[in-house]
């Protein structure tokens, strides 16, 4: 055990000092996070922010309905508004000549009309520019109006059942300007996926954890080609203990570059994927199935070019085919095969993490990376070592 654990320092103070490890661990994956973010990380916001609008209006209405309606669109909440009062001939011009974003010209028995239940019309000149705001301040107001037609309707029935004119207008005006009867309140569900964002740090630590562990395979078939592997073996050592070692040194390497991905992608991007102690056995276990790889690796080739190779197709394949640039959607049989990923089962335990989830909630990404780690490990021993025949 002395001699593994020798071994196993030995090669990680070599790596450490091959700036190639840095490069390709560290550098080009940070890198190729932020060409991502700036290509599609707009995408990922939840939010919008609305810029300050103008509306041009005219109300030639002195009731308490037409000021309510300029009001409410004065006070909004979600951006600023700023009114500019005109005379009615002059609303549609002014909204074109001026860039307002929406024009307003309510008729002087607005209110009158309402209360009364006859029907009126509002209207409405959009600017040129055509911006979201503008939508926005449409949504508005026609959701005013359909609250202020409620006291039409009111009105109606009232008339139909007989009530005195006074107590109709006192009915319809209740109805048009006071609070719903039912609000609605919006909230968000944990949907056990990372966002745009948190899925680009996620995709890019897990591809690359499946190059830089690779780097523990090629130190093997290094030693195998420079002749070092024979010295090695005549010493009291196995040579499973020998494999174990660069096996653990590329472990080493990909649970360290994995975390600094994940922590650096974390503060660059502005994502959080949720309890530390959850992260690192997420950590742990797809470090420990990309690693499993390697044991196959050195059994199929048998120069260091074949292995870098073979390492990058399969980096490749399961990285793309786990999301690690965009989700994969899949059905049936298919869908059931992409599952078992490790990189697939990774980002899906991040996401959980990310929602709050705790050890119990990971439980199946991690028992699928553990369980790929098991089953790779067990076929290296059935594949044929042609580098022991060369």
């Amino acid at each position: 055990m002395r001699g593994l654990w020798t071994m196993v320092a030995n090669d990680l103070r070599l790596r450490i000092r091959d700036k190639s490890v840095f490069i390709f661990s560290l550098i080009v994956p940070l890198a190729l996070m932020g060409v991502l973010n700036l290509s599609f990380g707009s995408f990922g916001t939840d939010s919008v922010e609305l810029k300050p609008a103008v509306v041009v209006a005219n109300s030639g209405d002195g009731g308490q309905l037409g000021s309510a309606l300029l009001e409410t669109l004065d006070t909004l909440p979600v951006m600023e508004v700023t009114i500019r009062t005109v005379p009615a001939g002059d609303v549609s011009r002014e909204t074109k000549d001026s860039g307002a974003d929406l024009g307003i010209v309510l008729p002087a028995d607005f209110t009158t009309a309402v209360t009364a239940g006859r029907p009126v019309a509002v209207q409405l000149v959009q600017g040129d520019a055509a911006r979201m705001e503008t939508n926005v301040l449409v949504s508005v107001v026609d959701g005013l109006l359909e609250q202020f037609s409620a006291g039409t309707v009111t009105a109606t029935a009232g008339e139909r059942a007989g009530l005195p004119h006074q107590v109709l207008g006192d009915l319809a005006r209740q109805t048009a300007s006071g609070t719903p009867a039912l609000s609605l309140s919006e909230g968000q569900a944990a949907s056990g996926q990372l966002s745009l964002k948190g899925s680009l740090v996620a995709g890019q630590a897990g591809l690359f954890l499946l190059f830089t562990v690779g780097f523990g395979v090629l130190g093997l078939l290094a030693e195998r080609e420079g002749g070092t592997l024979a010295r090695l073996q005549s010493a009291p050592v196995t040579r499973g203990s020998i494999v174990t070692a660069k096996a653990l040194v590329g472990f080493i390497l990909g649970v360290a570059a994995t975390a600094v991905l994940l922590g650096v992608g974390s503060l660059l991007f502005g994502v959080s994927f949720g309890s530390p102690a959850v992260v690192a056995l997420l950590v742990l276990a797809v470090a420990a199935a990309a690693t499993s790889l390697t044991f196959i690796v050195a059994r199929l080739v048998r120069t260091a070019e074949q292995a870098n190779i073979a390492q990058s197709i399969l980096g490749m394949v399961l990285g793309i085919a786990g999301g690690a640039f965009f989700p994969i959607q899949t059905s049936g049989f298919l869908a059931g095969l992409m599952d078992l990923n490790p990189v697939a089962a990774f980002i899906r335990g991040l996401g959980i993490s990310a929602g709050g989830g705790g050890v119990a909630d990971v439980a199946v990404p991690l028992v699928i990376m553990l369980g790929f780690a098991a089953v790779a490990a067990l076929a290296s021993r059935l594949v044929p070592d042609r580098g022991s025949r060369g």
